[in-house]
């Protein structure tokens, strides 16, 4: 990764941070989208605070966002730079007080991995491309919130099992090896996953999606992926 997009994600974590107060502000505003999820007006400040910073500084940028994909916004075609961002992954938690939610961005340029950060801003961790980390040992399993018959089995065998309603949250900890695995039956979007699979390939991990290994490609926004993360802990000491 480039010292130049290496300084751009410090200063993506130095926005976020120093926005904390106005999310606080807004955190409580909430909205229901067609789906029955929530949405707060956090999410939307956030989203369009960090595409303008972004926009100003990676020229001709294509913002893949949660909160403003419609539809039409891709990276084919496009030899430019392309972000994939969640401004607020975990909303449910987010909205109802709680710490576990996080910030997830990719930044692309046409179809080449640039670089990636995951965020837990109130638990004051992060973790971005090119920089070490602390691994630590689990032996637990994190599972996605939508729950599907897969998961309730996975469960039902026995063993270790959380379920913290946060993408983000989960592929962080597995990356870290604070999960031993994390598994979504169900599928999410690239704006949930893509920073956190770059990243989790980079640290050495075993990354399936829709059952194939993850060949660390560009995921399209436009249809959801089953993700299968494990940490390898025999790469690594302690």
């Amino acid at each position: 990764m480039s010292h130049d997009i290496a300084a751009l994600l410090d200063g993506v974590r130095a926005l976020v941070n120093d926005a904390l107060p106005l999310l606080e502000a807004r955190r409580y505003d909430i909205t229901l989208k067609a789906d029955g999820s929530p949405v707060t007006q956090a999410d939307i400040f956030l989203e369009d605070k960090l595409t303008s910073w972004l926009a100003e500084r990676l020229p001709g940028l294509v913002v893949i966002g949660e909160e403003t994909f419609d539809g039409l916004a891709t990276a084919d075609g496009n030899n430019g730079w392309v972000a994939v961002l969640d401004p607020i992954d975990g909303t449910e938690n987010f909205c109802s007080g709680l710490k576990e939610w996080g910030v997830s961005l990719s930044i692309w340029r046409g179809r080449q991995h640039a670089g990636s950060l995951l965020m837990l801003p109130e638990l004051a961790e992060h973790m971005m491309t090119g920089r070490p980390i602390r691994r630590v040992r689990s032996r637990i399993t994190g599972y996605s919130s939508s729950i599907v018959p897969e998961i309730i089995g996975g469960i039902s065998e026995g063993g270790e099992a959380r379920i913290f309603g946060c993408a983000v949250y989960n592929v962080f900890n597995v990356v870290r090896g604070a999960l031993a695995r994390f598994v979504n039956p169900k599928g999410a979007c690239s704006w949930d996953l893509l920073a956190g699979l770059m990243l989790a390939r980079e640290h050495g991990c075993d990354v399936s999606i829709d059952g194939v290994q993850f060949d660390g490609s560009f995921l399209e926004p436009d249809r959801r992926y089953r993700v299968d993360i494990r940490h390898r802990y025999d790469l690594h000491s302690g």
